[in-house]
């Protein structure tokens, strides 16, 4: 820009605002104008057609009673064709749209409740660039873009969020951990019962084979030894078993003691046990 021998050279994006004794006249384009200062005619000012940008930080309260810094960003810029009107209707822009922030701002955020505040942050910017653009529209500006940049409570409240949020999020891990080992004591459960059941079957088809193989031996030696009975074969079974029980049980350095009762008596009451539990086990073949 410039003013020599009564020539006025107008920057790229900007306009100059030009006068006659005082009054406006017209709005002079990028390029070199010719202004006769003898004739009255001179530049009053220049008005950039930049796009601007205005941070405002604002503080309020919202609705849970919790004070916020709100920064909100305006970008704006004023129009050609209406140069005129913002460069003569405003003398301070910036303060104007300041102003208009604030109305906005602490009129929107003290109905919501702070967690509110940060969902719906993109409404209070829309309701911000409305009321602007109605606002400026009058006065030569466009308002291009409102953006709610940030959102700023105190730090003790900053710090009690954090905390509820880590709380929470404790209070799920620990779910899933107390949900992971109930499915792990199901599942071991669940095994245990298995390995018993299948331990049983064992105990029964193995205690099933020992009265199918003694029983076949009674059998045997009946027939192939004439004049004795099952009793007579089943107690000298019984006492055969007995004494290489003893004799394994003194071999072995390692066994532990057991103390049982010594004695004919006590060989006849195994003898006798052994052979209920063959006549059960026959009983239950049967049926």
């Amino acid at each position: 820009m410039g003013n020599l021998c009564c020539c006025v050279q107008v920057d790229q994006s900007t306009v100059a605002i030009k006068e006659t004794f005082g009054k406006f006249e017209d709005v002079l384009e990028p390029g070199c104008h010719f202004l006769p200062w003898c004739l009255g005619q001179q530049v009053a000012g220049y008005l950039s057609l930049r796009l601007q940008q205005l941070d405002v930080r604002c503080e309020t309260k919202t609705k849970d009673n919790v004070f916020v810094n709100v920064v909100a960003s305006i970008q704006y810029r004023a129009l050609a064709n209406n140069a005129n009107d913002a460069f003569y209707k405003l003398s301070n822009t910036r303060s104007q749209i300041q102003a208009y922030v604030f109305d906005v701002i602490r009129a929107s955020v003290p109905k919501l409740i702070l967690d509110d505040v940060f969902e719906q942050k993109n409404e209070i910017a829309k309701a911000v660039e409305e009321e602007l653009e109605k606002a400026m529209s009058a006065y030569g500006f466009e308002i291009v873009q409102t953006l709610i940049v940030d959102i700023e409570p105190d730090e003790h409240v900053k710090r009690a969020m954090n905390e509820i949020n880590a709380a929470a999020r404790m209070r799920l891990a620990a779910n899933e951990k107390a949900e992971a080992e109930k499915i792990l004591q199901i599942k071991r459960a669940e095994g245990e019962a298995e390995a018993k059941y299948l331990s049983g079957l064992g105990i029964a088809r193995q205690r099933q084979a020992i009265v199918d193989g003694l029983r076949d031996s009674v059998l045997g030696f009946s027939v192939n030894v004439p004049g004795t009975t099952a009793k007579d074969v089943m107690d000298m079974v019984l006492v055969t078993q007995y004494f290489d029980t003893m004799k394994e049980i003194g071999a072995s350095s390692k066994s532990s003691a057991v103390f049982i009762p010594h004695g004919p008596g006590a060989v006849r009451d195994v003898a006798t046990q052994i052979r209920d539990g063959l006549l059960q086990g026959s009983f239950a073949d049967q049926s």
